[in-house]
């Protein structure tokens, strides 16, 4: 018995690109107004940008699709870290070269998305979860330039900001394993009682 799945997505980029199973059904539309049926789903889950919604249409959609019973889970992920050193190198390109090029949303996620309106009966996770990943140079600085931020400057100013810690950063990575670890972020809840 195959779990069905509905994804959305307001870029049809994304959408033409994701990869097609016969359990899962995507459709390209905001969150805050969906095509879905009232009660329709035991579960509803936003992971990694529910910072871009409009809080209270999308709660307003969750109400009228999520079954009784049903959860809203909103996952994320925070900062990477690493060693020390690349640490505070990563830190001071996140912060001090790209701090003024982020967009203000980016700060309930900076929040751990506590900051966030939830209006629902909040479940609590028991533990702290993290994702520990083993990656090369390569993939590090691929995964530093895929950040808005980054996109921003290089609209802003012609230059990739990435150059600008590119060496430092690279002779603190050759003296790691290549561990790096995003602290994984978690809000749940269901719908509180009228």
């Amino acid at each position: 018995h195959l779990i069905k799945l509905f994804a959305t997505d307001i870029s049809s980029n994304h959408v033409s690109n994701e990869i097609q199973k016969e359990n899962i059904t995507y459709l390209n539309e905001p969150a805050e107004k969906t095509a879905f049926a009232d009660d329709q789903f035991d579960l509803i889950t936003v992971a990694q940008a529910i910072h871009w919604f409009d809080f209270n249409r999308f709660y307003e959609e969750v109400l009228r699709t999520i079954k009784p019973g049903g959860v809203l889970a909103v996952p994320g992920y925070g900062l990477l870290h690493t060693n020390p050193a690349s640490d505070k190198v990563i830190a001071h390109f996140y912060h001090d070269i790209l701090g003024s090029y982020w967009d203000p949303e980016r700060r309930h996620l900076d929040e751990n998305y506590k900051t966030i309106p939830f209006p629902f009966k909040e479940l609590y996770a028991e533990e702290q979860f993290s994702n520990r990943l083993t990656w090369t140079f390569g993939q590090l600085a691929g995964y530093l330039q895929t950040w808005s931020a980054v996109k921003h400057y290089i609209c802003r100013n012609g230059t990739n900001p990435f150059t600008l810690i590119e060496a430092e950063l690279k002779e603190t990575w050759q003296n790691n394993d290549g561990t790096v670890v995003f602290p994984l972020l978690l809000r749940m809840g269901i719908p509180k009682p009228n």
